[in-house]
């Protein structure tokens, strides 16, 4: 593993000098650069080569599993299919950063394809960061995929976090949700540039009492673009909720379409959208305090992006 792959991996998934404690996956360059398994996370590679098969044990509590990915260059287009199987009652962390880099004109891509099963009463925090780094001029590119299956009582929290520097992003996410099954989505955004990032959800809850709630910051700069689609769909008796809020900055460009369908009479669901810039009473207001008008600004845009 080299220097570049591990400070992208102090950036994006909680790496420390010592490495991980627990188990844990690292890919690098399309390849695996360290692999560990415990006692009730067990990593296997799949038979294909083509990714991974987590098993999470019934009742495994407070343990964590990495499994980060990075491109340290041009011309790779990383490709990978990770399966968790988390068990009954399990409750556990799942942190699954990435960042791509290139200085050269070869593109750096990598595209995770994450499917999630949760078995009853399992709960899993997931946390991912994507950043883009380099001074070539090849494209950087995350395009994540996500697949969810909550079974009954279970809850997926994901918390995931664009940081800059991605040229291109298409983030997918798709599930399932049985009887009180909950899934939890906060999804923080920075363009700049002239970058591209696309968020499309499309959840069906088909158990009773089950719930959604997907909430989107997002901070678009100078000429970059960026699209939000959600569709909730609630079959049973359900609560869903859909909020996106954006800023923009400069020629920053946002097009947001939450969308809603209530197949039941019970079923529950709101949106919302506000897209809108840094209002300058704020910004004098800061700059009372002694900052300059930059400085407030990109105090805001944080303190916005944190929620």
């Amino acid at each position: 593993m080299d220097k570049l792959t591990e400070e992208l991996l102090k950036a994006v998934s909680e790496y420390t000098e010592g490495g991980y404690q627990g188990a844990y996956n690292i890919r690098e360059n399309g390849g695996c650069a360290g692999r560990q398994s415990t006692e009730n996370i067990r990593i296997e590679g799949k038979a294909d080569g083509s990714g991974l098969d987590i098993y999470i044990r019934p009742g495994t509590k407070g343990e964590k599993v990495f499994i980060p990915a990075c491109v340290t260059r041009g011309n790779v287009n990383d490709l990978v299919y990770n399966d968790f199987h988390v068990g009954e009652n399990a409750d556990v962390t799942i942190i699954a950063g990435c960042g791509v880099h290139t200085d050269d004109e070869g593109e750096a891509a990598h595209n995770g394809i994450h499917s999630f099963y949760l078995e009853k009463g399992a709960r899993v925090l997931y946390e991912e960061k994507h950043l883009g780094t380099g001074e070539g001029s090849g494209q950087k590119k995350i395009d994540p995929v996500t697949h969810v299956e909550l079974a009954e009582d279970s809850v997926l929290e994901m918390n995931t976090i664009q940081l800059g520097g991605v040229d291109h992003s298409v983030r997918t996410t798709n599930g399932t949700l049985s009887d009180r099954a909950k899934l939890i989505i906060h999804e923080s955004i920075q363009t700049s540039g002239s970058e591209y990032a696309k968020t499309d959800f499309d959840v069906d809850m088909n158990g009773e009492d089950s719930a959604v709630d997907l909430i989107s910051r997002s901070v678009a700069k100078d000429d970059s673009y960026q699209e939000y689609h959600s569709r909730i769909k609630g079959n049973n008796r359900c609560t869903g909720h859909s909020e996106c809020d954006a800023i923009l900055v400069g020629n920053g460009k946002v097009n947001a379409a939450p969308e809603l369908f209530a197949g039941n009479l019970d079923a529950s669901l709101i949106h919302e959208a506000a897209i809108g810039k840094v209002a300058g009473e704020q910004i004098l207001k800061l700059q009372t305090l002694g900052l300059t008008e930059e400085e407030a600004e990109k105090q805001i845009i944080e303190g916005f992006l944190r929620g």
